[in-house]
C-alpha cells in the first residue's frame, strides 16, 4: 500500500484516482496508510485522489477523462512510470481506386511514408484517445511506392467527388464515427484549424491490438484523377513507453 502512496504522490496525471480505479473513494487500508504520513504529504495525497482533472488541456485532457476504460494492463503501466502519455498521429494512406476505399486492412504493414501501424492494429500497450481527425487528398506522378511517398497533400476542396463522400471510423466494431459527410474536413478559410482537420465533440479511445477501421465511400468517380491517394491520421493522445 505505501507503494501505491508512492505512485500517487509522483504521479504526473491529474486524476490519478481514477487511474488506480478509487474514483474518488478511499479505502480502509489506503486510509490507514494515508494517516501514516506526515500531515502535509497526507493532504497533498489527498487532493491527488479526490481533485477532478482540471489542469490538462487537449487531448491529454481527453485522454485523462477516459483513463478508467484502459485495459487493466495499460493502467498498471502508466500507474509504474513505465507508460507515458504523448501526442500522437496514426495515418494511413491508400489510393482511390473504388468507391470504397479501406484506410486500414489488416493485411498493412508498417513503412514510413505509408502508414506506421502494422494489421490495422495498435502495438501492444499502445491505446489512443482520437480527438480529432486529418484527411486529405493528393495526386501522385505514378502509382510506384516512392511517388505515392513523395505525394503531396492538400485541402478536399480541391475534390469534390471525394468532399461530397462519407467516411466512417470503428474500432472492434464498434463506431467511432458513424457515416458522416465528408465536407466536415473542408477547412478552406478556417485559420485555427490545420487543413482537412476534424475535431471529435465526443473523443474515443482505441485499444491495443484492437482492429481499426477507417472507411471512405465515394458517390461517383467523376473527376478523380489517375493515382488520386487518400491520407487519413487520427491524432491525439498515446500511451508509449
Amino acid at each position: 500500500m505505501f507503494g501505491e502512496i508512492e505512485t500517487i504522490e509522483n504521479s504526473e496525471f491529474n486524476n490519478i484516482g481514477a487511474l488506480l480505479g478509487l474514483d474518488g473513494d478511499i479505502s480502509n487500508e489506503l486510509l490507514g496508510a494515508l494517516k501514516a504520513l506526515p500531515p502535509i504529504r497526507r493532504q497533498m495525497a489527498i487532493n491527488k485522489i479526490t481533485a477532478p482533472p482540471m489542469n490538462s488541456k487537449g487531448s491529454r485532457a481527453e485522454m485523462e477523462k477516459h483513463f478508467r476504460e484502459l485495459p487493466a494492463h495499460i493502467k498498471a503501466e502508466l500507474s509504474k512510470g513505465n507508460l507515458r502519455l504523448a501526442d500522437a498521429l496514426i495515418y494511413s494512406i491508400k489510393p482511390v481506386t473504388s468507391r470504397t476505399i479501406k484506410m486500414f486492412e489488416t493485411q498493412d504493414d508498417k513503412e514510413i511514408g505509408l502508414r506506421n501501424i502494422s494489421n490495422a492494429k495498435l502495438p501492444k500497450n499502445q491505446a489512443l484517445l482520437v480527438s480529432g481527425i486529418v484527411l486529405l487528398a493528393g495526386v501522385s506522378f505514378s502509382a510506384s511506392k516512392d511517388d505515392v511517398m513523395a505525394t503531396a497533400y492538400a485541402k478536399l476542396e480541391d475534390y469534390p467527388a471525394i468532399a461530397n463522400g462519407e467516411s466512417n471510423l470503428k474500432a472492434n466494431k464498434k463506431y467511432i464515427m458513424p457515416e458522416t459527410s465528408n465536407n466536415f474536413f473542408k477547412t478552406l478559410g478556417l485559420s485555427t484549424v490545420p487543413v482537412g482537420y476534424y475535431k471529435l465533440s465526443n473523443p474515443r479511445l482505441i485499444q491495443d491490438d484492437i482492429q481499426i477501421e477507417f472507411t471512405v465511400e465515394l458517390g461517383t468517380m467523376a473527376g478523380i484523377a489517375a493515382n488520386t491517394q487518400l491520407f487519413v491520421g487520427l491524432h491525439g493522445t498515446i500511451t508509449t513507453p
